[in-house]
């Protein structure tokens, strides 16, 4: 036997006996000139007629005087392939085993389906199908006696992908696909394996069909390295299809998608109708994955029999797979309006910043998707039709139960948990609860969704218990308000992330449900409006949020501002309503965020006493002592104290207003100037100890926006040497 490969040495095929059939040109005798080369025995076998299978010559004889002149081991053959057996036995008589067949024979026939005769069809099946078959089936009781046997079919990928003018030749190479898959399976209890070449390369076949600048790079010793390791002991591939042409090389495989199951009981019947509505589903390739083995399909058809049995698959309920990146919580930041213009949002929107985090509201979508996606509303209103044009989101609600990583895969599973007779449509309620990979519930999303005209069913007028209520708002004056601009392409950005109802973005289709323009996601306010509780009452910080409901009263036209009217309460809640500023609609209703904790000071640890207090304190008094001094710089500017490298507390300086307090600045306005610089470092810039340049070139001053404004600070940081 031939002894082990060590690792980066030349692979040598010494003592092995290698049969290559069609081996007097092109690939085939590249083969055949490889395999010599590196000490196999080599029975070149070739009828030496053209691409059409016609004539003779001596192309055997050549190639072997190749290969003896260069000190090879080779007898030629000149057998047809559809007499596989003698083929073989050229071998056998000669080196007495066969370990390698690589079955290469071809010819073509090119015609139209329709001008394709018996004749055609027969030869290009019995060289290409058959031939390769019964060579194969002549070498098998060889390999399978020695336990040992490497095995190549030839496809192409006209039987890959198809090709004008060649169904006898794909039809052909296609079924040497299914065939080397039924050769490796059996082979493998006796170490034969069977792969196959799908080679794009320069031959007598192909010369006047390619192109000459494509047939001159397709030289056919440049695949010839991939099947003489395909056949070296070392290769522990079986059953792959590998394509190769120019120097490159890759696997082929099929894939499977997801699928979609077609009835909700064993007992139901399948109908054209409902395979239609469906049928996006059927053909969604989005969770596409490759099967190993017939039995992994088989399984698969287990589990949804098991399921139809159980009544699992009713039309209640669905589950679906929802997978989320880096990429598709940046693009629904962009929709709901983070932008780079606001540092705090770089960390929504770069997937590279420490702080890289999910807006909450984004795990809205896998829910949303799996009922868009599936036929719950209309499952739940069997009483009437209805299209898009009737459908209003109602409300929403959402609950994170675990802080949610920046990628994965959730899995969703939707229900109707009710529906309630509003006489002017019908509301349904589906509840959503999405898992990670670990079966641990991330979220919940309820979504009521109201059907315009399709109330007066004699329903239930009143919602559940389980479902989540709404909250009126306090009646007092809001404890903050916030401002938050869209603009004309937010609908247009929005919608990417899922939601692709053409009433927010086709003009037509908005005027058949009675807008003059294409309208704003409902989700697309709440997302907007719940970032701006979060930053305001949520310390920026989306682990901080537990939950969110809101009532969609209203639509926005996209360019509208939106004002966000918040109120503190107990229990960690915030009430908040959104109103269009330019006509005083509410258009978010009833709403509220519930936090884990409120805070109002972003990336801070608790309440802690800084020595730099003081100094804050002595400029509060000092501005408080001379308004006009301090208006006169007119700017507002943060400052960022550090303690233990981590931000401890901020303070504002709003000379504009002439106020000076701690935490962010309020009111949702910028700050002109931002600067950070540790607790220690602050109290000795005040006493005249470190100077601000000094501070600033050594990096321990860090100051972004207005540099300039900075410096009118001077006469305010003064302070007297008791501190």
């Amino acid at each position: 036997m031939v002894a082990p490969t060590e690792n980066n040495s030349k692979l040598r095929y010494d003592g092995r006996v290698v049969v290559v059939t069609g081996a007097g040109a092109g690939l085939g005798r590249e083969y055949a000139l490889l395999f010599g080369s590196r000490g196999a025995k080599v029975v070149v076998n070739d009828l030496g007629g053209n691409f059409h299978g016609q004539g003779k010559s001596n192309a055997a004889d050549r190639v072997v005087e190749e290969i003896r002149a260069a000190g090879g081991v080779a007898v030629p053959d000149y057998n047809s392939v559809v007499e596989g057996e003698k083929i073989i036995q050229t071998a056998l008589e000669n080196f007495g085993r066969v370990d390698v067949l690589v079955n290469n024979a071809g010819i073509l026939r090119d015609r139209s389906v329709a001008r394709i005769s018996d004749e055609d069809w027969n030869l290009i099946h019995d060289v290409h199908l058959k031939g390769s078959f019964l060579t194969t089936r002549a070498a098998w009781p060889v390999m399978k006696k020695q336990n040992y046997g490497r095995i190549i079919m030839t496809s192409s990928n006209s039987g890959v992908y198809g090709n004008f003018g060649q169904a006898n030749y794909s039809a052909a190479k296609l079924g040497l696909v299914g065939l080397a898959n039924t050769v490796a399976i059996e082979g493998a209890k006796n170490n034969i394996h069977c792969n196959v070449i799908v080679p794009t390369a320069a031959s007598r076949m192909t010369e006047g069909i390619l192109p000459d600048i494509l047939f001159n790079e397709l030289k056919p010793k440049l695949i010839a390295p991939v099947v003489a390791y395909l056949c070296h002991e070392s290769c522990d591939d079986t059953g792959a299809i590998i394509e190769s042409a120019a120097g490159w090389a890759t696997k082929v495989h099929f894939v499977r998608g997801k699928g979609c199951v077609l009835r909700t009981s064993i007992d139901e019947d399948v109908s054209p109708e409902y395979v239609q509505q469906v049928w996006n589903r059927v053909t969604d390739m989005s969770e596409a994955r490759h099967l190993d083995a017939i039995g992994e399909a088989s399984l698969n058809l287990v589990g949804v029999l098991e399921k139809l049995r159980d009544g699992k698959n009713n039309e209640n309920s669905v589950t679906e797979t929802f997978r989320y990146g880096f990429k598709d919580a940046i693009l629904y930041a962009l929709g709901v309006g983070a932008t780079v213009s606001d540092p705090t949002d770089l960390k929504f929107l770069y997937e590279n910043n420490p702080d890289f985090s999910v807006l909450p509201t984004f795990f809205i979508l896998p829910g949303l998707l799996a009922v868009m996606g599936s036929s719950l509303t209309a499952s739940a209103i069997k009483h009437t039709t209805f299209d898009l044009t009737n459908i209003l989101h109602g409300e929403q609600y959402i609950e994170l139960f675990e802080a949610p990583t920046t990628e994965g895969v959730l899995t969703t599973t939707s229900t109707v948990l009710d529906v309630v007779d509003k006489k002017s449509g019908a509301l349904v309620i589906t509840q959503s609860d999405s898992y990670d990979e670990q079966g641990t519930l991330i979220a919940r999303n309820q979504s009521s969704t109201f059907v315009v005209g399709a109330g007066n069913f004699n329903g239930k007028t009143k919602a559940g218990p389980e479902v989540k209520a709404l909250v009126p708002n306090p009646k007092r004056s809001p404890d903050a308000s916030v401002q938050v601009a869209t603009n004309k392409d937010q609908a247009a950005v929005y919608r990417l992330s899922g939601d692709l109802n053409p009433m927010h973005i086709d003009p037509s289709f908005s005027a058949i449900a009675g807008y003059k323009v294409p309208i704003l996601h409902g989700l697309c306010t709440m997302g907007i409006s719940v970032k701006a509780v979060l930053k305001q009452f949520g310390g920026d910080d989306p682990s901080l949020f537990r939950a969110a409901k809101v009532r969609f009263s209203k639509p926005v036209l996209p360019g509208q501002t939106l004002r966000v009217d918040m109120w503190k309460e107990p229990n960690n809640r915030v009430c908040f309503r959104t109103v269009v500023v330019e006509t005083n609609t509410e258009v978010l209703s009833g709403a509220y965020v519930d936090f884990k904790q409120i805070i109002v000071k972003p990336n801070m640890t608790a309440a802690v006493d800084l020595q730099s207090d003081a100094v804050f304190a002595g400029i509060k008094d000092r501005v408080a002592e001379n308004e006009a001094k301090a208006k006169a710089i007119n700017a507002v500017f943060l400052y960022k104290i550090t303690s233990g490298g981590k931000v401890a507390k901020e303070w504002v300086l709003d000379l504009k207003n002439a106020k000076v307090y701690e935490g962010p600045v309020q009111g949702g306005g910028k700050a002109d100037t931002t600067m950070t610089i540790a607790d220690g470092d602050m109290l000795e810039l005040a006493l005249g100890k470190l100077q601000p340049q000094t501070a600033f070139m050594k990096g321990k001053l860090k100051i972004t926006g207005n540099i300039m404004l900075a410096q009118k600070l001077a006469p305010l940081l003064k302070t007297e040497a008791k501190l």
